[in-house]
């Protein structure tokens, strides 16, 4: 169960407080004042992250959107936290989700906000040239298991083509699944520091127990793995601590929640092999240029 179904109840479908012609100001405050249906649970702002009108849905704007809230854990105690949420308006009239009845796709599930420009920094550029044609974003987790083998294989596929493709690495690892996977991100960071981008990839082939939490141990399985030196206290710093919860920061505002997420020039692609055709496509054009320019030279001779 998601984090926003435990602390959210959403009205199926509501009027409540929505104009005739809805701007955000008037999603901001439905969504503050009669969205969230707990008692336990003050919405303190809301932050809209994007907007985009359906083409096949007339009338119908989707709302991408961080929820920013107090939750009540006590009568003293409040927890702090950000919850992403998809709104569907039309007009005066708000709902949940979207579903299209001819083709039954779910809206909620097949939108993403687009990237922002500021994901494309270089201390995330993980391979391919920072001028290339197509810049490629991607959230993960490195013992996810369907990461392990398609990271690995985006990050070969940049390499081989480094004019067409840059790429983006932003580390989200599912704490709730794979406990073991903050020490290997912290590892991660330091050797990204060094410039050992294919050492990082190279641990998406480390076999470990995903719920491992003693770091003493973790840490001497990578060091002897990959001969490495690393002690607790140097992934235990402020500087770690800083990128991480930065690139989770942006992991939340791009409404990611799990991995590996691909963009492609900004936008998601919930396939994550769409790169692959955009690689064939400078393979045959280069192959196109070699012939063209080996019948120039069987003329001149």
């Amino acid at each position: 169960m998601s984090l926003m179904s435990k602390l959210l109840s959403l009205a199926v479908i509501t009027t409540l407080s929505l104009s005739a012609a809805s701007d955000e100001d008037d999603v901001k405050s439905y969504i503050k004042n009669y969205m969230v249906k707990n008692d336990q649970v003050t919405v303190t702002s809301v932050d809209i992250i994007d907007k985009k009108a359906l083409d096949d849905a007339k009338g119908w704007d989707i709302y991408f959107v961080n929820i920013h809230a107090n939750v009540k854990k006590s009568p003293t105690i409040f927890d702090k936290v950000t919850v992403p949420e998809t709104v569907f308006v039309n007009g005066n009239i708000s709902a949940p989700t979207l579903i299209n009845m001819e083709t039954g796709e779910d809206y909620r599930k097949t939108m993403k906000p687009e990237l922002k420009a500021d994901v494309y920094d270089a201390k995330h550029l993980i391979a391919g040239n920072k001028d290339a044609k197509h810049k490629l974003v991607i959230f993960t987790d490195p013992q996810c298991p369907f990461c392990k083998t398609k990271v690995p294989e985006i990050y070969k596929a940049v390499k081989a083509n480094p004019d067409t493709f840059a790429l983006y690495y932003y580390h989200l690892p599912l704490l709730r699944i794979h406990p073991v996977s903050d020490i290997i991100s912290r590892v991660m960071l330091i050797e990204q520091a060094k410039g050992q981008n294919d050492k990082v990839i190279e641990m998406y082939g480390l076999e470990i127990n995903p719920r491992e939490v003693n770091a003493t141990k973790v840490l001497g399985i990578l060091n002897k793995k990959y001969n490495l030196d690393i002690k607790e206290k140097d992934i235990d710093t402020q500087e770690i601590q800083k990128e991480l919860l930065f690139d989770k920061d942006i992991a939340t505002k791009s409404m990611v929640s799990g991995t590996p997420t691909l963009y492609i020039d900004g936008k998601w692609d919930p396939s994550r092999n769409k790169y692959k055709k955009l690689a064939k496509n400078k393979s045959t054009a280069d192959d196109s240029k070699k012939e063209e320019t080996s019948k120039k030279d069987d003329k001149k001779k």
